[in-house]
């Protein structure tokens, strides 16, 4: 009799072999690129001005098994690309003991590196999950989400779309009394075909695509495709959320919401140890796993933005409700590829939509706009589609009122925070920044494990030893949480 194992999600990583190539991209170019380097915020009515770097805010990774190498590697990735050290700003939360994993290894250097690449003053929480079945994982979220200081999530994981998958969305959530807690999800490298992606079509989750960036040696932004392994797509079971209102008329949820680089030829660097064999190695890494920590460092710098201005942090519906009603100039557009496939009912390219959402960032103006909650007023009309999009739209009929979302608070009375640039910072990021993997191993992505059967929901009650032991690591350091 075989016994039947539970669903496992597998991290969403696309690497090129073991070797590291010129055409890999440094935090520095990155970060020049996307304009998200040499920001400062300003007070109006106040003197001086402070780094944007995410001071103030913790960004929570999800994983699963445990790294024990992981705060190495992030210090080698620092030393070479000058970024600050981590000493008393990350933590590891370990449910899974000494049971590690090579593959999530690789995805939690990945997911640390680049989150720190772009807020390099925020803390980081690496929740490692027991094992990487969907009930464990989800018991990392509800740690993660239970520390009063986390205010995001990054998970660069997930499932293909199922019905009961869909009953899960409420883990993406604020809980009452905590400040307010934005969700990012991987959609995934397997491509349009594969379709959309669990959590990133939940609607409390900021779904990010992948994009082929071209730059120049410094970072000058040159051009930008949609990347033909990113995923995306129309969800099965979702209808569409009310801040999809102005972007595409299927009825049903479309992912990514947005995008940043993702092809591994287009890749960044990675510094990872193996845990099975204890040797390191430079590496160049893609996939929507480089996009999901990068956007959660953005959304950091808007906490930080928020919070300086007496404001609190955003939650998923309130950052979504604005990154929608946002101007375009907020966003890099993206030249759809070659094999774009045809129009959506109200006119974007159906492959920009389920690929590329709004875009990459346009660094300064977007965070300047997220921060000031500058936005055109939503479209919250009710609307039936006939027949769905060109696209596989299924003629849903959308909900005719938004969820309720607290509205972002107005700024104080001094003046809102607008970002400028830092006119000391070098070309390749602030002053205190300079200017794949395993050998033919496939990733495994999104996949199940055995026969499909119920998911047992996570258990509530998070595990109050591992929180005691990362409160106590950072107390130590002189960082402990509110």
């Amino acid at each position: 009799m075989s016994r039947r194992r539970p669903r496992a999600l597998r991290p969403i990583v696309d690497r090129l072999d073991g070797r590291c190539l010129l055409s890999a991209l440094t935090p520095a170019q990155v970060t020049q690129a996307y304009g998200l380097s040499g920001l400062s915020f300003t007070n109006v009515g106040h003197p001086g001005s402070f780094k944007a770097d995410g001071s103030g805010v913790t960004i929570a990774i999800i994983v699963a098994y445990h790294d024990p190498y992981l705060q190495q590697d992030l210090n080698t990735f620092d030393a070479a690309f000058h970024l600050p050290s981590t000493a008393n700003t990350l933590a590891q939360a370990n449910l899974a003991g000494n049971r590690t994993d090579s593959g999530w290894a690789g995805e939690a250097t990945l997911d640390v590196e680049w989150a720190h690449a772009i807020a390099p003053a925020a803390r980081i929480l690496v929740v490692e999950a027991a094992t990487d079945s969907t009930t464990d994982i989800l018991a990392a979220i509800n740690v993660a989400k239970s520390f009063p200081d986390v205010q995001v999530v990054s998970m660069s994981w997930g499932l293909s779309e199922s019905a009961d998958l869909t009953a899960l969305d409420g883990y993406f959530t604020t809980p009452p009394g905590h400040q307010g807690i934005t969700y990012l999800a991987a959609t995934g490298d397997a491509g349009p075909t594969a379709g959309a992606q669990w959590p990133s079509t939940s609607p409390g989750v900021i779904g990010v695509g992948g994009t082929t960036l071209r730059v120049s040696s410094t970072g000058t932004y040159r051009s930008e495709t949609t990347w033909s392994g990113g995923g995306g797509g129309y969800s099965q079971y979702q209808p569409e959320p009310w801040y999809q209102y102005n972007l595409q008329w299927t009825g049903v949820r479309s992912t990514p919401d947005v995008a940043f680089v993702a092809d591994p030829n287009t890749g960044g660097y990675v510094y990872t140890t193996d845990p099975s064999t204890g040797q390191g190695s430079w590496t160049q890494v893609g996939g929507t796993s480089l996009g999901t920590p990068a956007w959660a460092g953005i959304i950091a710098l808007v906490d930080q933005g928020l919070e300086y201005s007496g404001r609190p942090a955003l939650s998923s519906g309130q950052a979504l409700d604005v990154l929608y009603r946002l101007p375009s100039s907020d966003f890099h557009a993206v030249a759809a590829s070659s094999s774009g496939n045809g129009l959506s009912t109200d006119g974007a390219t159906a492959s920009s939509v389920t690929t590329t959402g709004l875009g990459t960032p346009n660094g300064s103006s977007l965070i300047r706009d997220l921060v000031s909650g500058r936005a055109a007023p939503a479209a919250r009309s009710a609307a039936t589609t006939a027949g769905g999009a060109a696209s596989g739209g299924t003629g849903v009929r959308r909900a005719s009122v938004a969820p309720d979302v607290p509205p972002i608070a107005d700024p104080p009375a001094s003046g809102w925070l607008p970002i400028v640039r830092d006119p000391g910072a070098a070309p390749g990021g602030t002053s205190s920044r300079s200017s794949g993997p395993t050998e033919g191993r496939s990733p495994a992505l999104l996949t199940t494990s055995g026969t499909r059967r119920p998911i047992r929901p996570a258990p509530i009650t998070p595990a109050v030893a591992a929180i005691d032991a990362v409160l106590g690591e950072w107390d130590s350091g002189g960082l402990g949480l509110a």
